[in-house]
Protein backbone atom coordinates (compact mmCIF):
# COMPACT_ATOMS: atom_id res chain seq x y z
CA UNK A 1 0.00 0.00 0.00
CA UNK A 2 0.90 3.64 -0.22
CA UNK A 3 1.98 5.16 3.19
CA UNK A 4 -1.36 7.53 3.09
CA UNK A 5 -3.66 4.75 2.41
CA UNK A 6 -1.47 2.17 4.86
CA UNK A 7 -2.36 4.90 7.58
CA UNK A 8 -5.98 5.71 6.51
CA UNK A 9 -6.96 2.03 6.77
CA UNK A 10 -4.80 1.69 10.27
CA UNK A 11 -7.34 4.52 11.49
CA UNK A 12 -10.46 2.58 10.66
CA UNK A 13 -8.92 -0.23 12.29
CA UNK A 14 -7.75 1.62 15.09
CA UNK A 15 -11.40 2.77 16.21
CA UNK A 16 -11.54 6.46 14.51
CA UNK A 17 -15.29 7.43 14.60
CA UNK A 18 -14.75 10.92 13.14
CA UNK A 19 -11.80 12.64 10.41
CA UNK A 20 -12.35 16.15 9.75
CA UNK A 21 -10.03 17.39 6.52
CA UNK A 22 -8.56 19.44 3.69
CA UNK A 23 -6.94 18.33 0.75
CA UNK A 24 -3.58 18.99 -0.40
CA UNK A 25 -0.69 17.24 -1.81
CA UNK A 26 1.21 14.67 -0.67
CA UNK A 27 -1.44 13.32 1.70
CA UNK A 28 -4.89 13.65 0.15
CA UNK A 29 -4.54 10.04 -0.27
CA UNK A 30 -5.77 9.91 3.13
CA UNK A 31 -8.54 12.11 2.66
CA UNK A 32 -9.90 9.93 -0.22
CA UNK A 33 -9.36 6.90 1.45
CA UNK A 34 -11.24 7.57 4.15
CA UNK A 35 -13.86 9.04 2.04
CA UNK A 36 -14.55 5.75 0.62
CA UNK A 37 -14.21 3.81 3.66
CA UNK A 38 -15.14 5.43 6.78
CA UNK A 39 -18.94 5.52 5.60
CA UNK A 40 -19.06 1.88 4.83
CA UNK A 41 -18.48 1.58 9.37
CA UNK A 42 -21.50 4.33 9.86
CA UNK A 43 -18.53 6.74 10.63
CA UNK A 44 -17.96 10.70 9.90
CA UNK A 45 -15.44 12.23 7.46
CA UNK A 46 -15.93 15.49 6.17
CA UNK A 47 -14.35 17.67 4.04
CA UNK A 48 -14.31 20.94 5.78
CA UNK A 49 -13.82 24.04 4.04
CA UNK A 50 -10.04 24.92 4.91
CA UNK A 51 -7.69 23.91 7.65
CA UNK A 52 -8.47 26.01 10.48
CA UNK A 53 -11.76 24.45 10.14
CA UNK A 54 -11.00 21.00 9.93
CA UNK A 55 -9.15 21.33 13.14
CA UNK A 56 -11.98 23.33 14.74
CA UNK A 57 -14.14 20.26 14.29
CA UNK A 58 -11.51 18.10 15.40
CA UNK A 59 -11.61 20.12 18.78
CA UNK A 60 -15.29 19.66 18.93
CA UNK A 61 -15.63 16.08 18.23
CA UNK A 62 -12.77 15.31 20.73
CA UNK A 63 -14.13 17.57 23.39
CA UNK A 64 -17.33 14.98 22.85
CA UNK A 65 -15.17 11.69 23.39
CA UNK A 66 -14.61 10.55 19.69
CA UNK A 67 -12.22 8.91 18.44
CA UNK A 68 -10.98 12.05 16.16
CA UNK A 69 -8.57 12.78 13.18
CA UNK A 70 -7.21 14.69 11.13
CA UNK A 71 -4.47 14.83 8.53
CA UNK A 72 -2.53 17.80 6.42
CA UNK A 73 0.93 18.61 4.89
CA UNK A 74 3.49 22.00 5.62
CA UNK A 75 0.95 25.00 4.70
CA UNK A 76 -2.17 23.36 6.10
CA UNK A 77 -0.17 22.14 9.41
CA UNK A 78 0.66 25.82 9.72
CA UNK A 79 -3.22 27.06 9.15
CA UNK A 80 -3.88 24.60 12.32
CA UNK A 81 -1.69 25.91 14.87
CA UNK A 82 -4.11 27.86 16.82
CA UNK A 83 -6.24 25.05 16.96
CA UNK A 84 -3.89 22.50 18.18
CA UNK A 85 -2.85 25.15 20.99
CA UNK A 86 -6.59 25.40 22.13
CA UNK A 87 -6.64 21.82 22.13
CA UNK A 88 -3.90 21.14 23.73
CA UNK A 89 -5.06 23.39 26.53
CA UNK A 90 -8.04 21.83 26.86
CA UNK A 91 -6.53 18.50 27.25
CA UNK A 92 -8.14 16.72 24.44
CA UNK A 93 -7.19 13.20 23.02
CA UNK A 94 -6.50 13.36 18.73
CA UNK A 95 -4.64 12.34 16.11
CA UNK A 96 -2.79 14.86 13.52
CA UNK A 97 -1.33 13.92 10.99
CA UNK A 98 1.59 15.91 9.14
CA UNK A 99 3.07 14.75 5.61
CA UNK A 100 5.95 17.14 5.73
CA UNK A 101 7.01 18.66 2.11
CA UNK A 102 9.47 21.28 1.53
CA UNK A 103 9.37 25.11 1.96
CA UNK A 104 9.14 27.78 3.28
CA UNK A 105 6.00 29.15 1.65
CA UNK A 106 3.97 27.09 -0.96
CA UNK A 107 7.49 25.27 -1.66
CA UNK A 108 7.31 22.12 -3.39
CA UNK A 109 5.24 19.05 -2.97
CA UNK A 110 8.76 16.86 -2.51
CA UNK A 111 9.94 15.93 0.82
CA UNK A 112 10.94 17.69 3.37
CA UNK A 113 12.12 17.98 7.01
CA UNK A 114 11.42 21.58 7.61
CA UNK A 115 8.43 21.78 10.33
CA UNK A 116 10.54 20.05 13.42
CA UNK A 117 10.68 23.36 14.64
CA UNK A 118 6.97 23.29 14.28
CA UNK A 119 6.12 20.10 15.16
CA UNK A 120 8.30 19.60 18.17
CA UNK A 121 8.58 23.12 19.85
CA UNK A 122 4.89 23.77 20.20
CA UNK A 123 3.92 25.88 16.28
CA UNK A 124 1.00 27.40 18.53
CA UNK A 125 1.15 30.11 21.16
CA UNK A 126 1.56 29.40 24.40
CA UNK A 127 3.32 26.50 26.91
CA UNK A 128 2.20 23.31 25.44
CA UNK A 129 3.66 20.21 23.80
CA UNK A 130 2.31 17.41 21.88
CA UNK A 131 3.68 14.03 21.20
CA UNK A 132 5.32 13.57 17.73
CA UNK A 133 6.04 9.84 16.25
CA UNK A 134 7.97 9.81 13.55
CA UNK A 135 7.61 6.80 10.42
CA UNK A 136 10.69 5.97 8.44
CA UNK A 137 9.02 3.23 6.73
CA UNK A 138 5.10 2.43 5.15
CA UNK A 139 4.50 -0.24 8.19
CA UNK A 140 5.28 2.19 10.87
CA UNK A 141 3.02 4.93 9.47
CA UNK A 142 0.18 2.40 10.10
CA UNK A 143 1.56 1.39 13.62
CA UNK A 144 1.60 4.52 14.62
CA UNK A 145 -2.07 5.19 14.23
CA UNK A 146 -2.66 2.95 16.90
CA UNK A 147 0.06 3.95 18.77
CA UNK A 148 -0.94 7.98 18.51
CA UNK A 149 -4.39 6.81 19.73
CA UNK A 150 -3.76 5.30 22.13
CA UNK A 151 -0.94 7.73 23.56
CA UNK A 152 -3.20 10.74 23.09
CA UNK A 153 -5.72 8.95 24.85
CA UNK A 154 -3.53 7.60 27.72
CA UNK A 155 -2.74 11.37 28.32
CA UNK A 156 -4.96 13.58 26.91
CA UNK A 157 -3.21 15.38 24.85
CA UNK A 158 -2.74 15.50 20.78
CA UNK A 159 -0.51 13.45 19.32
CA UNK A 160 1.46 13.98 15.72
CA UNK A 161 2.65 11.63 13.15
CA UNK A 162 5.12 13.70 11.62
CA UNK A 163 5.97 11.80 8.09
CA UNK A 164 7.03 13.23 4.61
CA UNK A 165 6.03 13.11 1.05
CA UNK A 166 8.17 10.10 -0.02
CA UNK A 167 6.45 8.06 3.25
CA UNK A 168 3.51 8.87 2.32
CA UNK A 169 3.66 7.97 -1.63
CA UNK A 170 6.05 5.17 -1.44
CA UNK A 171 4.26 1.71 -1.65
CA UNK A 172 5.52 -1.19 0.41
CA UNK A 173 3.75 -4.03 1.94
CA UNK A 174 1.98 -3.72 5.30
CA UNK A 175 0.66 -6.29 7.93
CA UNK A 176 -2.38 -5.61 9.60
CA UNK A 177 -3.62 -7.33 12.88
CA UNK A 178 -0.50 -6.52 14.96
CA UNK A 179 -2.72 -4.24 16.96
CA UNK A 180 -6.58 -3.59 18.40
CA UNK A 181 -8.15 -0.54 18.65
CA UNK A 182 -7.79 0.15 22.08
CA UNK A 183 -11.20 2.49 23.17
CA UNK A 184 -11.26 4.11 26.75
CA UNK A 185 -13.84 5.55 29.11
CA UNK A 186 -14.40 9.29 28.69
CA UNK A 187 -16.16 10.32 31.78
CA UNK A 188 -14.63 14.17 31.10
CA UNK A 189 -16.63 14.53 27.65
CA UNK A 190 -19.12 16.18 27.24
CA UNK A 191 -21.86 13.74 25.92
CA UNK A 192 -24.64 14.57 27.88
CA UNK A 193 -25.22 15.16 31.46
CA UNK A 194 -26.50 11.97 33.73
CA UNK A 195 -27.91 12.63 37.21
CA UNK A 196 -25.12 11.05 38.46
CA UNK A 197 -21.97 13.52 37.67
CA UNK A 198 -22.19 17.04 37.60
CA UNK A 199 -21.48 19.22 34.39
CA UNK A 200 -18.23 18.19 32.19
CA UNK A 201 -16.60 21.65 30.90
CA UNK A 202 -14.10 21.48 28.30
CA UNK A 203 -12.35 24.60 28.19
CA UNK A 204 -8.76 25.75 27.36
CA UNK A 205 -9.52 29.62 28.94
CA UNK A 206 -8.93 30.54 32.67
CA UNK A 207 -8.84 34.09 32.84
CA UNK A 208 -7.81 34.85 36.88
CA UNK A 209 -3.97 34.35 36.46
CA UNK A 210 -3.57 32.15 39.52
CA UNK A 211 -5.76 29.35 37.70
CA UNK A 212 -4.04 29.41 34.39
CA UNK A 213 -0.85 29.32 36.08
CA UNK A 214 -2.36 26.33 37.97
CA UNK A 215 -3.11 24.59 35.51
CA UNK A 216 -0.29 25.59 33.51
CA UNK A 217 1.99 23.78 36.19
CA UNK A 218 -0.66 20.79 35.54
CA UNK A 219 0.72 20.39 31.79
CA UNK A 220 4.13 20.50 33.05
CA UNK A 221 3.54 17.56 35.14
CA UNK A 222 1.82 15.95 32.66
CA UNK A 223 5.05 16.62 29.72
CA UNK A 224 6.99 15.87 32.44
CA UNK A 225 5.27 12.59 32.36
CA UNK A 226 5.65 11.70 29.04
CA UNK A 227 9.46 12.77 28.71
CA UNK A 228 10.19 9.75 31.47
CA UNK A 229 8.00 6.77 29.98
CA UNK A 230 7.14 7.68 26.23
CA UNK A 231 10.76 8.09 24.52
CA UNK A 232 11.30 5.50 21.60
CA UNK A 233 14.50 4.91 19.58
CA UNK A 234 15.60 2.49 17.44
CA UNK A 235 19.46 1.94 17.24
CA UNK A 236 21.80 0.36 14.87
CA UNK A 237 25.02 -0.78 14.80
CA UNK A 238 26.10 1.36 18.08
CA UNK A 239 28.04 -1.21 20.18
CA UNK A 240 31.06 -0.29 18.94
CA UNK A 241 30.61 2.98 16.42
CA UNK A 242 32.92 5.43 16.66
CA UNK A 243 30.65 7.96 14.62
CA UNK A 244 26.77 8.53 15.65
CA UNK A 245 24.53 9.17 12.24
CA UNK A 246 21.37 10.80 13.99
CA UNK A 247 18.51 11.15 11.53
CA UNK A 248 14.47 10.24 11.69
CA UNK A 249 11.74 9.76 8.89
CA UNK A 250 13.09 9.26 5.82
CA UNK A 251 16.69 10.18 6.45
CA UNK A 252 17.32 7.40 8.55
CA UNK A 253 16.55 4.62 5.92
CA UNK A 254 19.31 6.47 3.92
CA UNK A 255 22.17 6.97 6.66
CA UNK A 256 21.05 2.99 7.67
CA UNK A 257 23.00 2.38 3.60
CA UNK A 258 25.55 5.25 4.21
CA UNK A 259 26.50 3.28 8.09
CA UNK A 260 26.95 -0.18 5.97
CA UNK A 261 29.20 1.52 3.11
CA UNK A 262 31.38 3.45 5.97
CA UNK A 263 31.78 -0.30 7.74
CA UNK A 264 32.96 -1.13 4.01
CA UNK A 265 35.52 1.37 4.57
CA UNK A 266 36.70 0.33 7.64
CA UNK A 267 34.12 3.32 9.45
CA UNK A 268 33.22 2.34 12.45
CA UNK A 269 29.70 3.90 11.95
CA UNK A 270 26.04 3.31 13.82
CA UNK A 271 22.96 5.19 13.52
CA UNK A 272 20.68 6.47 16.39
CA UNK A 273 17.13 7.14 15.03
CA UNK A 274 14.53 8.84 17.21
CA UNK A 275 11.23 7.67 17.08
CA UNK A 276 9.63 10.02 19.08
CA UNK A 277 10.48 13.56 18.65
CA UNK A 278 8.73 14.78 21.45
CA UNK A 279 9.59 13.54 23.73
CA UNK A 280 13.41 13.12 22.48
CA UNK A 281 15.87 10.49 23.30
CA UNK A 282 18.82 13.12 24.61
CA UNK A 283 19.33 10.85 27.72
CA UNK A 284 20.79 8.02 25.03
CA UNK A 285 22.73 10.76 23.21
CA UNK A 286 24.46 11.72 26.34
CA UNK A 287 25.07 7.97 26.85
CA UNK A 288 26.29 7.45 22.80
CA UNK A 289 28.56 10.91 23.57
CA UNK A 290 30.95 8.74 25.89
CA UNK A 291 32.39 6.18 23.47
CA UNK A 292 31.42 8.38 20.15
CA UNK A 293 34.27 10.79 18.30
CA UNK A 294 31.71 12.38 16.66
CA UNK A 295 28.20 12.62 15.55
CA UNK A 296 26.67 13.92 12.31
CA UNK A 297 23.11 14.68 12.19
CA UNK A 298 21.21 14.29 9.01
CA UNK A 299 18.18 15.69 7.76
CA UNK A 300 16.23 17.41 4.96
CA UNK A 301 16.09 20.87 6.01
CA UNK A 302 19.21 23.61 7.24
CA UNK A 303 19.19 22.51 10.35
CA UNK A 304 16.60 22.47 12.65
CA UNK A 305 16.86 18.71 14.80
CA UNK A 306 20.36 19.01 14.69
CA UNK A 307 20.13 21.73 17.83
CA UNK A 308 18.33 19.35 19.95
CA UNK A 309 21.36 16.78 19.33
CA UNK A 310 23.37 19.38 20.72
CA UNK A 311 21.54 20.14 23.93
CA UNK A 312 21.87 16.16 24.50
CA UNK A 313 25.41 15.84 23.91
CA UNK A 314 26.10 18.35 26.24
CA UNK A 315 29.55 19.09 24.47
CA UNK A 316 30.94 15.64 25.38
CA UNK A 317 31.92 15.00 21.21
CA UNK A 318 31.51 17.33 18.23
CA UNK A 319 28.03 17.46 16.14
CA UNK A 320 28.23 18.29 13.17
CA UNK A 321 25.21 18.80 10.29
CA UNK A 322 24.36 17.80 6.74
CA UNK A 323 21.48 19.04 5.36
CA UNK A 324 19.16 18.85 1.81
CA UNK A 325 16.43 21.02 1.13
CA UNK A 326 13.84 21.86 -1.37
CA UNK A 327 12.91 18.23 -1.98
CA UNK A 328 16.29 16.98 -2.53
CA UNK A 329 17.38 13.81 -0.90
CA UNK A 330 20.64 12.72 0.07
CA UNK A 331 22.21 10.04 -1.07
CA UNK A 332 24.69 7.64 1.22
CA UNK A 333 27.34 7.86 -0.56
CA UNK A 334 27.27 12.12 -0.04
CA UNK A 335 26.56 11.07 3.72
CA UNK A 336 30.08 8.85 3.88
CA UNK A 337 31.61 11.50 2.15
CA UNK A 338 30.13 14.25 4.21
CA UNK A 339 31.45 12.17 6.77
CA UNK A 340 35.05 11.08 5.82
CA UNK A 341 35.84 14.75 5.23
CA UNK A 342 35.28 15.39 8.21
CA UNK A 343 37.51 12.95 9.78
CA UNK A 344 40.26 13.98 7.90
CA UNK A 345 39.39 17.86 8.91
CA UNK A 346 39.40 16.60 12.47
CA UNK A 347 42.52 14.60 12.33
CA UNK A 348 44.19 17.31 10.31
CA UNK A 349 43.62 19.75 13.23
Amino acid sequence: MKGNEALAEAAIQAGCDAYFGYPITPQSEVLEYLSLEMPKYGRIVLQAESEVASINMVYGAAGAGFRTMTSSSSPGFSLMQEGISYIAGAELPCLIVNVNRAGPGLGTIQPGQGDYFQSTKGGGHGDYRMIVLAPSSVQEMADFVFLGFDLADKYRNPVLILSDGAIGQMMEKVTFGKFKPNKVEKPWATAGKPDSRERNFITSLHIKPEEMEKHNFKLVEKYDLIRKDEVRFEEIDTEDAEYILVAYGLCARICHKAANLAREKGIKVGVLRPITLFPYPSKRLFELADKAKMMLTVELNSGQMVEDVMLAVNGKVPVEFYGRMGGMLPTPEEIVEKLENLIHKSHAV
